[in-house]
């Protein structure tokens, strides 16, 4: 696989046609068999390329098409990569489709090779910063929003009542706070709370209240009978015998910046009833309004940012448009200073050893191996493996198996050393490019992404998804014209023109670059913030439920 991002169409691409009707496919490498379609539609059976190759069938837009013979059991390469091998006979001029194609085998991490590569420091980028909320942990929010937690579902429902007061009432008093929003969740009650795969889940949520976009003003709504303490929930604060609202002025917190009360429990026998339950929760959330309240943004380096990268609905045009330019502005960020996250552990599955070659030392890539054994070993236990990945809408995109789809997504991590590895929820304690473990469902990558710091994060797609975070804006970037102007109010970047030759990887980067720090910086509203979309939080849960 390529691995250069130019400033055009990576090195060795092969570009066919002009014009926005005319038959056009794009070859991403010189070894490559097959070529996309990038005609918009599709092209029909006898169209014929300046090269003279002629299509034998339709091949629709994405799909690919064989550009030479490929007898039956011989590689498919896309991205210099083998994809699978020819189910029959592929003749030139064939649309080289999903029945097609035999899937290989994943690499066998216990014979991969642990050769690091050379890679070349890329020079240092200055002379850019942002405006962000900066935190006494030392970290810095791009959003001024009060966050409440729950220890168990039983109480989202009050909890989301209570909010829904908040909202009206008391968040128009506080015009210097964004949001409010509830981190309420499935788990905590009829759980094995003590197997070893729940350390997932209660890090995810205690690492969520830690998310800097809400300015360490953590509080937790509890039911006072589930598995999961209230208290493992607040950010590096020692388990009290006894809630902080229990104990006698004397113990507790007497600053501004630290209300009494961090935990309540809507079983405690001081309420009676519901209304009192809701006055409580509103009560305490007034306290930490008054405090997010007097927070204002101040000039930050990027070296303060830590950006999120998802994709979700992709098709065989990301990782010629999308990605590759996401790869490039997140090789901007890390060359100002900042933390990059990419993840889904299937859909890098496919190219670990592209990974490996890029880690910063022996413990780096040992880390990438551990993480992918270990997913393989929970989709095994559930029996599955990665070839469930890939969705019909992927496979109507053009991508036949998850191979393909691993080789596009891989490259919107960019080309900077890999610094980090985190564990499902962990947070990282290095600056740079790191990998975060996840599944790749959208909801429970962004959940796990938010527990791991991001302030914001981008999500390119090919199909479409009108995905959001509540708390973290989130910047859409389309891999083809067409979603880009048929979701003309959701996508907020149209990559692509790097397909048509409009534009290339290079600026499109650059765009993506200055988008993110004007997101950041609040200048810029995406349109899933604008529009109040927010997926719910969806916790990645390996551990039995009891």
């Amino acid at each position: 696989m390529n691995a250069d991002f130019p400033g055009t169409l990576p090195e060795g691409t092969t570009l066919q046609g002009s014009g926005l009707g005319a038959p056009r496919t794009i070859k991403l490498d010189p070894r490559d068999n097959v070529a996309i379609v990038a005609t918009v539609g599709g092209l029909g059976a006898g169209t014929v390329f300046p090269d003279g190759l002629a299509l034998r069938e339709r091949v629709p837009q994405g799909h690919k098409v064989a550009l030479e013979d490929i007898p039956s059991g011989q590689p498919i390469l896309r991205y210099g990569t083998v994809i699978g091998t020819a189910i029959g006979d592929i003749p030139r001029g064939a649309w080289v489709a999903e029945a097609k194609v035999q899937m290989p085998d994943a690499p066998d991490l216990a014979t991969l090779s642990r050769a690091r590569a050379a890679v070349a420091e890329q020079p240092k980028l200055e002379g850019h910063t942002w405006e962000g909320f900066r935190n006494p942990d030392g970290s810095v929010g791009t959003r001024n929003i009060l966050a409440v937690s729950t220890s168990v579902q039983c109480v989202a429902g009050t909890l989301e009542f209570a909010l829904e007061r908040v909202r009206k009432e008391l968040l128009p008093r506080y015009p210097n706070v964004d949001a409010v929003v509830a981190l309420t969740h499935t788990y905590g009650c009829g759980v094995a709370i003590n197997a070893p795969d729940a350390a997932v889940p209660i890090r995810t949520l205690h690492n969520l209240a830690r998310n800097p976009n809400f300015g360490g003003q953590a509080m937790v709504v509890g039911l006072g009978c589930e598995k999961l303490l209230p208290e493992r929930l607040l950010p590096e604060r020692p388990l009290p015998e006894r809630p902080l609202s229990e104990r006698p002025l004397s113990e507790r917190p007497l600053s501004d910046d630290a209300p009494a009360n961090d935990v309540m429990r809507l079983q405690d026998e001081a309420f009676h009833g519901f209304g009192p339950m809701v006055e409580a929760i509103t009560g305490m959330c007034r306290e930490r309004l008054e405090i997010l309240d007097r927070r204002r943004r101040e000039t930050v380096p990027v070296s303060d940012l830590v950006v999120g990268t998802q994709c979700g609905g992709s098709d065989a045009f990301s990782g010629v448009t999308a990605n590759p330019a996401l790869g490039f502005a997140a090789d901007l960020i890390v060359r100002a200073g900042g933390t990059v996250m990419f993840s889904e552990v299937t859909e890098v599955r496919d190219g670990i050893g592209l990974l490996t070659a890029r880690a910063a030392d022996d413990k780096v890539a040992e880390d990438l191996i551990r993480e992918m054994a270990w997913y393989d070993a929970y989709l095994a236990r559930g029996g599955a493996d990665r070839s469930a990945n890939t969705t019909p809408g992927n496979k109507k995109g053009g991508l036949v198996n998850i191979v393909e789809k691993a080789m596009g997504s891989i490259i919107k991590s960019g080309t900077s050393p890999i610094v980090e590895v985190l564990s499902p929820g962990a947070r990282p304690t290095r600056k740079g490019m790191i990998f975060a473990a996840t599944p790749a469902s959208d909801f429970i990558c962004g959940t796990l992404q938010l527990a791991s710091g991001i302030g914001l994060q981008v999500f390119t797609t090919g199909r479409g998804t009108p995905y959001g975070l509540a708390a973290a804006p989130v910047i859409k970037v389309a891999t083809n014209s067409v979603l880009a102007r048929r979701w003309h109010d959701l996508i907020d970047y149209d990559a692509g023109g790097i397909a048509t030759g409009e534009t290339t990887i290079e600026e499109a980067g650059w765009a993506l670059f200055r988008l993110i720090l004007d997101t950041a910086s609040g200048r810029t509203k995406p349109w899933a913030e604008r529009w109040g979309i927010g997926n719910a939080l969806a916790l990645f849960n390996p551990a039995p439920v009891t």
